[in-house]
């Protein structure tokens, strides 16, 4: 029997925290984009929105909705507007709430961008 069952039992430990540190190679693994609402336009958001094969992009008006659980992670995105966005970073994405995982990215007026 492994030992650190029989120190739990001991302990009276039922669980433990999750994670106990951070794995560093977690970095390196495939996850949702981040964006940057300052390098974003609508014309760009468009194009992001055509190419989601998941559909986890939507665009309503001035504001590109991601839908973080949604998302498959392909970096279709990240290779199509490079400066508009970058790895997250993150991969374990467990809530509560499944609102808490729709992100509101507001866009810049395509104006902005050209001026």
């Amino acid at each position: 029997m492994p030992q650190w069952f029989i120190r739990g039992l001991r302990r009276g430990v039922v669980t433990t925290r999750y994670p106990a540190k951070p794995d560093p190679s977690a970095r390196d693994l495939p996850g949702p984009p981040a964006f940057r609402p300052g390098s974003l336009t609508g014309v760009a958001a468009d194009a992001l929105v055509q190419i989601c094969p998941s559909r986890a992009l939507t665009r309503i008006g001035d504001v590109l909705m991601f839908d973080v659980g949604a998302c498959t992670a392909c970096g279709r995105c990240r290779e199509r507007a490079p400066n508009a966005m970058a790895a997250s970073g993150e991969f374990e994405l467990a809530t509560a709430a499944r609102q808490a995982l729709i992100k509101r990215i507001p866009l810049l007026a395509d104006s902005e961008a050209s001026a």
